[in-house]
């Protein structure tokens, strides 16, 4: 089966100093999806100095679009007709990643062809 990999753009707020994240200006982000390694797992690596990929059910993405979903690390919501918010806890403090829902549904689509993509051997 495929990876899928795709750049989004996002506006990223966070309650830490981090240095390259303008908080006014979309910054390039990273979808991925490798069913190889788990069909129910997606990830979204952030930019920036000690990047890390955040990875959870791509059940709690798709929910997330419709309505607030979420507990522990990750959160996905809703934001208005246009707008979906994932928001990330850890020690180090939380981040908030304002996405186009657009973006994140094409994403989506594409994880869902990739793994139905039939095996050849």
């Amino acid at each position: 089966m495929s990876v899928v990999e795709q750049y989004a753009r996002a506006h990223i707020v966070t309650d830490e100093a981090v240095p390259l994240i303008d908080e006014l200006e979309a910054v390039p982000v990273t979808l991925r999806y490798d069913p190889d390694r788990d069909p129910r797992v997606v990830g979204i690596r952030l930019p920036g100095p000690g990047a890390r990929e955040w990875t959870f059910r791509r059940e709690l993405l798709e929910e997330g679009l419709r309505a607030p979903t979420g507990s522990g690390e990750v959160r996905v919501w809703p934001c208005g007709r246009v707008q979906a918010v994932v928001e990330f806890h850890s020690p180090q403090g939380v981040l908030v990643v304002q996405f186009e829902r657009q973006a994140l549904l094409r994403f989506l689509r594409r994880t869902y062809m990739a793994a139905a993509e039939p095996v050849i051997h």
